[in-house]
C-alpha cells in the first residue's frame, strides 16, 4: 500500500509512490532524500530537483547500527520528511523501519529507483500560449526520472506520436484512442543515444507508419531493422499529412548529423537541439575527435534557422534537466525569444561557442554505445534488458556553465 503524499506515509507507516513524490518535488516543497544504495550508483544517479536534499547513506551502516548504534545517529543532521530510496525499495523498507523506530520522520520510495523510472506524466499543451492549429491538440509527456519528452499531436481522428519510448509504447496507443484518434506516424527525431526507441513498437502495435530522418542511413541503420516496407525516411522540407493539419521536417544538424526537429506551425519539436536550459552536447555520434565539428554544425543550425523564427513561435524540446522550471502549463516549453534571452550560448560567435559546447561535457549516457546499436536495428534486446540499459540521467546537454 501507498500514500498519495510524503506526509500521507508518515501518519500511516507506509510507503510514498513515486508519483507522490514526484508531485513532491515538483511542488518545491522541502524533502530529503535518502539513497542507501552504493555511492558510485548514487553519484551516477540519484533523484534530484527544486526542494530536494539529495543525502547519501549506504546500506551497510544502517546494518551495522541496527547491531551496534543508533541508526537515527546516521541522519541527525538531514532535514525530514525523509524519503529513503535504493533501487528496488527493499533495502530502503528496511532503513525506513529503523530509522522510524528511532523517531525519525522517514518513508520509503515503493519500488526504488526502477518505480521512480516508471512514472511518465502527460500533461497537454495549454492552447492560449501555444501556435496550435485550430482542431488540434498536443500532449507532452513527461519521465521526471531522466528528463525525456515526447509528444502526441492529435487531428481529426489521426494521432502521431514523436520520439515515443519503448517502454511506454502502449501508452500512446491507449492515449491516442482515448481521444478517438489512430496513430498514422510514429516518428524519432533522431538516432537516440539516452533511451530505447519506440519507434518499432508503436508501429507494431497500430500499424503506424515508422518515421526516421534520411540521415538515418548514414548513421548506419541496418537495411533490414524490423521497420517493414513502412518505413519512410524524411529529409528537409518533407511534410507529414494529419488530418486537420501537417508536420513538416526540418534538417537540424548539430547533436547528431541527421537530427530533424518537426514544425506544427509556429510550434517546433526540436528534439535535442536545445533545451529549456542548455543546448545539445555535440559528441554522442563521432566522440570526442568530431566534437567540434559537430559544434560548429550546431552553431550554424542555431543562428540560421531558429534566430529565424519567430519570437513567440514555441519550442519543445526532447528533455528537461532537474532543475528545469515548466511553462505555466506545467509543459516544459518556451518561446524562442525567452530561449535568446535566457541562454547565452545562443548569442555566441562560432569560435566562443565551439570552444564552450565541446569542451564542458558531463559523462555521456549510460549504456549509450548499445542503446545506439539497438535503435539502428543492429542490436536487439527484450523489454526488461531495454528497461535496464536506459536507467539513468539522459545527459544528452551540455552542463548548463556552458550557457
Amino acid at each position: 500500500m501507498t500514500a498519495h503524499t510524503v506526509e500521507d506515509a508518515i501518519r500511516e507507516g507506509s510507503a510514498v509512490g513515486p508519483s507522490a513524490l514526484v508531485d513532491r518535488v515538483r511542488s518545491g516543497d522541502p524533502v530529503t532524500v535518502l539513497d542507501v544504495r552504493d555511492r558510485d550508483e548514487f553519484e551516477a544517479w540519484s533523484i534530484s530537483g527544486p526542494g530536494v536534499t539529495a543525502a547519501h547513506v549506504p546500506l551497510m551502516k544502517f546494518v551495522q547500527a541496527e547491531v551496534a548504534g543508533d541508526p537515527g545517529d546516521l541522519v541527525a543532521d538531514l532535514d525530514e520528511p525523509i524519503v529513503v530510496v535504493c533501487a528496488r525499495g527493499e533495502s530502503s523498507d528496511h532503513v525506513a523501519d529503523l530509522l522510524r523506530d528511532a523517531g525519525v520522520d522517514a518513508v520509503n520510495l515503493a519500488e526504488g529507483m526502477a518505480g521512480w523510472a516508471r512514472v511518465y506524466e502527460a500533461v497537454p499543451l495549454d492552447r492560449s500560449p501555444s501556435p496550435l492549429p485550430a482542431g488540434v491538440e498536443v500532449v507532452q509527456y513527461q519521465r521526471p526520472s531522466s528528463g525525456c519528452l515526447a509528444y502526441l499531436v492529435v487531428g481529426d481522428g489521426e494521432a502521431a506520436v514523436i520520439d515515443p519510448l519503448r517502454a511506454f509504447a502502449d501508452r500512446y496507443v491507449d492515449d491516442a484512442e482515448a481521444r478517438g484518434a489512430t496513430l498514422r506516424y510514429a516518428i524519432d527525431t533522431h538516432v537516440h543515444a539516452d533511451h530505447v526507441s519506440g519507434v518499432r513498437a508503436v508501429a507494431d502495435a497500430t500499424g503506424a507508419a515508422p518515421i526516421l530522418p534520411a540521415g538515418a542511413r548514414g548513421r548506419g541503420l541496418d537495411a533490414d531493422a524490423g521497420f517493414g516496407d513502412d518505413l519512410r525516411l524524411v529529409a528537409d522540407g518533407d511534410d507529414l499529412p494529419l488530418d486537420g493539419t501537417t508536420l513538416r521536417a526540418i534538417h537540424a544538424p548539430g547533436h547528431t548529423s541527421e537530427m530533424t526537429a518537426f514544425g506544427l506551425g509556429d510550434l517546433l519539436f526540436t528534439g535535442d537541439l536545445v533545451f529549456l536550459d542548455s543546448v545539445a552536447r555535440p559528441d554522442l555520434e563521432d566522440g570526442d575527435a568530431g566534437a567540434s565539428a559537430a559544434a560548429r554544425r550546431l552553431h550554424a543550425t542555431l543562428t540560421d534557422w531558429l534566430a529565424d523564427r519567430p519570437a513567440d513561435a514555441v519550442v519543445a524540446p526532447a528533455h528537461y534537466g532537474a532543475a528545469t522550471r515548466p511553462a505555466p502549463d506545467g509543459t516544459y516549453t518556451a518561446t524562442v525569444g525567452d530561449l535568446f534571452e535566457r541562454l547565452p550560448a545562443l548569442s555566441m560567435d562560432e569560435p566562443t561557442f565551439v570552444a564552450r559546447v565541446a569542451e564542458d561535457l558531463p559523462p555521456r549516457p549510460t549504456n549509450y554505445e548499445r542503446i545506439i546499436e539497438i535503435n539502428l536495428g543492429r542490436a536487439s534486446a527484450d523489454d526488461e534488458d531495454a528497461f535496464e540499459l536506459e536507467l539513468g540521467p539522459n545527459n544528452c546537454a551540455v552542463s548548463s556553465s556552458a550557457d
